[in-house]
């Protein structure tokens, strides 16, 4: 029998990080098994328009003259082959970190036992809404970047948070925006320490799957030999480069789950330690049974 392990209640750093890792073990199959049938799929798609990109993209390398219409279909075939790219990276994460939160959503509500046809069911309902708020976060980020480096460490804390406010609270998109900084106001510091451990985790874990690509990239270029082949450029249409780039990039996917199951356990810890909800409801419980 899987031990539950009880989302609603206050974690200390390394807890936050334990359990993560503890939830994600425990459930490993049938969670894995949701992913692949309600957003594998769109993962897939993108996987094949990033190929498409890779291609289009590195096409441009090549510089033979002879071919008199090239010239004129590039910018269409680039502005399709970024176009499908970024709209199937968006469809894809959508449908990742949707089914993710619905899926602890589902464990929580019932204790444990996952209805994987109520998180399909709740993922396609709520999917304008998530997908809106998905982009406002997006965008949130991305200004604050532009305006200057520092405020993003403010915002990327609250908008770690929105999307599982949006699903366990079942609000608005602009409600769970507006509940966001509130909610991380008193632990901030805290907060942004255990996002940074994420990150960090994701980024080194993700780089090690990008190795091979570096690899060989740069054998095929001569770099290791010291002498580099000018018509090794044609190395971004190679099908093994494309392959090995897919790959990696499959894998990224599969490592971003970790930080989506690990913004959950933030947002329990966060709702906890300000709200008390976890436990008011585990001493209604008590009072229930004792009747």
């Amino acid at each position: 029998m899987k031990s539950f392990i009880e989302l609603k209640k206050q974690r200390e750093f390394g807890e936050l990080l334990a359990d993560t890792f503890a939830f994600i073990r425990n459930e490993f199959k049938p969670f894995f098994g949701a992913l692949i049938t309600i957003s594998g799929p769109y993962v897939a798609l993108f996987l094949f328009a990033m190929v498409f990109y890779m291609y289009i993209v590195g096409d441009q390398f090549n510089f033979d003259l002879i071919q008199s219409n090239q010239f004129y279909s590039s910018p269409l075939k680039l502005i399709s082959a970024y176009g499908l790219y970024f709209g199937t990276a968006i469809l894809a994460y959508t449908f990742t970190t949707s089914t993710v939160l619905h899926y602890i959503k589902s464990y929580v509500k019932h204790k444990g036992i996952v209805n994987v046809e109520e998180v399909k069911r709740d993922v396609y309902k709520y999917l304008w809404r998530f997908l809106g708020l998905s982009i406002l976060k997006g965008l949130t980020i991305f200004i604050s970047f532009l305006i200057c480096c520092l405020p993003v460490f403010y915002f990327v804390v609250p908008m770690v948070v929105v999307l599982p406010i949006l699903v366990f609270e079942e609000i608005g998109a602009s409600d769970a925006y507006a509940k966001s900084f509130p909610l991380i106001k008193d632990e901030f510091w805290i907060t942004l320490a255990t996002i940074l451990v994420f990150l960090i985790i994701y980024w080194v874990v993700s780089s090690v799957f990008a190795i091979p690509t570096i690899i060989y990239t740069y054998a095929k270029m001569g770099i290791f030999s010291g002498e580099i082949d000018p018509g090794s450029l044609d190395t971004f249409v190679d099908p093994v480069y494309i392959f090995l780039n897919v790959l990696s990039q499959f894998f990224q996917y599969i490592l971003n789950v970790i930080t989506i199951v690990g913004s959950a356990f933030i947002y329990f810890n966060l709702n906890e330690r300000k709200y008390f909800s976890g436990t008011l409801e585990r001493i209604n419980s008590l009072g229930k049974s004792e009747e």
